[in-house]
């Protein structure tokens, strides 16, 4: 098998959101990946969003016109980015947390709006042992909504004292 052959094996999902929060940290209302439908460890990641009325932001995002803001459309990109570096890497259980570095080229092509489901597909563009840069899109059914491309940090919690 060469070293760009993915087989099923080597595929990982779907993750409930359950596993979702064994890889990250987020919970209520900040967490914005509900599932994950295929991981290939090493490459690339497809997560789901299930947009709803219910969104505490939609109260104030936009009265009558109801938006996802942008920047959490990008924050469900880095999660969506964080489940793929720790199942990847390794790191579930082990207390390590994934921290945004940079956000660049971020664009806007659609609003996202209550009742859809919003794919995250995420992508490593290179990864070393601390630091991973990614490339993401978000989808509306065949539809780009957004795109970014973003650096991460895995590193340990801050200490509380």
């Amino acid at each position: 098998m060469s070293d760009g052959e993915v087989t099923a094996a080597t595929v990982i999902g779907p993750l409930d959101v359950q596993r979702v929060m064994a890889a990250l940290p987020h919970r209520y209302p900040m967490l914005l990946v509900d599932r994950v439908e295929e991981i290939v460890p090493d490459r690339s990641i497809r997560a789901v969003k299930a947009v709803t009325i219910n969104e505490g932001f939609f109260q104030g995002h936009f009265p009558g016109r109801p938006i996802m803001p942008g920047v959490l459309i990008v924050e469900a990109l880095a999660q969506a980015a964080g489940v793929l570096a720790v199942e990847s890497l390794g790191l579930a259980g082990s207390g390590k947390l994934v921290y945004f570095m940079a956000i660049e080229e971020a664009k806007f092509r659609k609003p996202v709006e209550p009742g859809v489901l919003l794919t995250l597909e995420v992508e490593f563009v290179q990864k070393r042992s601390s630091v991973c840069k990614f490339a993401g899109r978000a989808l509306l059914g065949e539809q780009v909504a957004a795109t970014a491309n973003f650096t991460a940090m895995i590193a340990d919690p801050p200490s509380n004292g």
